[in-house]
């Protein structure tokens, strides 16, 4: 479990970011894995994400969950949609008390964020493709959507690090051909292969709207005991992954 420094301040909001660490899943998924799209057994992930709903003090009920895509599709969740079992979307806000918002990765960005003003949390799974195509900036303006006198922070979570992501010279040119100024996010690696610095792309998108940003600086391919990878398990040969759970709540009281 992994907690912002910054998140640690505010009263009115819980969040943690969840290791694979404390769940009932064996072998390839052992042990928290969270991913309702993996081949876990549905009725072990139900347990772990019991356990998920506990550690946050809410009904399994309250826990809200994305069925992400790479996309970047960003939902608003209020009274009349806040009893979907799923959201199909890459980020989702609410400014509803006793709700927990959940996003699950396996190497992807996960980003918590609370505006401070007006008391409405988010959360974003970021991948480079929904990194690329807008999903932060969709989400931010889906905050000032709501309202235009705001207060954001975020944090951002443990993903795949930047020593880890090796990327080939297409993928580069890719990002390059979207905007020149993406080179700084690269360096070589060899002849055929670069390495990416997605938590950096990540955080000065953030920053350039001038949210306030934390990080739990930890590489998801490198700590195999703490954290799921996609990126490891094609390495390793396995037929799937397990996926982590990072989490943010609105409590039903409490005063900053």
């Amino acid at each position: 479990m992994f907690f912002s420094k910054n998140f640690k301040k505010f009263k009115k909001v819980k969040h943690c970011f969840f290791s694979r660490k404390g769940g009932f899943s064996k072998g390839i998924y052992r042990s928290l894995n969270c991913g309702r799209g993996s081949k876990d057994s549905k009725k072990i992930v139900k347990k772990n994400l019991s356990v998920i709903s506990k550690k946050m003090k809410i009904s399994r009920k309250s826990l809200l969950l994305m069925n992400q895509t790479h996309s970047s599709k960003v939902i608003i969740i209020n009274n009349k949609n806040k009893r979907l079992k799923i959201f199909n979307s890459d980020a989702i806000i609410t400014n509803l008390k006793g709700f927990s918002l959940g996003v699950l990765t396996a190497d992807c960005v996960p980003i918590i964020l609370y505006d401070v003003k007006n008391n409405t949390i988010g959360c974003i799974h970021a991948g480079w493709k929904g990194a690329v195509n807008g999903i932060i900036e969709n989400t931010i303006k889906k905050f000032k959507d709501l309202n235009s006198n705001n207060n954001l922070y975020a944090s951002v979570g443990p993903c795949i690090g930047f020593k880890s992501y090796e990327v080939d010279i297409s993928f580069y040119k890719e990002f390059l051909s979207n905007s020149k100024k993406n080179r700084i996010y690269f360096v070589k690696k060899n002849k055929g292969k670069k390495l990416f610095n997605l938590r950096k792309y990540v955080h000065d998108k953030l920053v350039k709207f001038k949210v306030k940003v934390d990080h739990i600086n930890k590489d998801t391919f490198r700590e195999k005991s703490r954290f799921y990878s996609y990126r490891r398990s094609r390495k390793l040969g396995d037929s799937d992954y397990g996926r982590c759970i990072s989490v943010i709540s609105l409590t039903k009281f409490g005063l900053n």
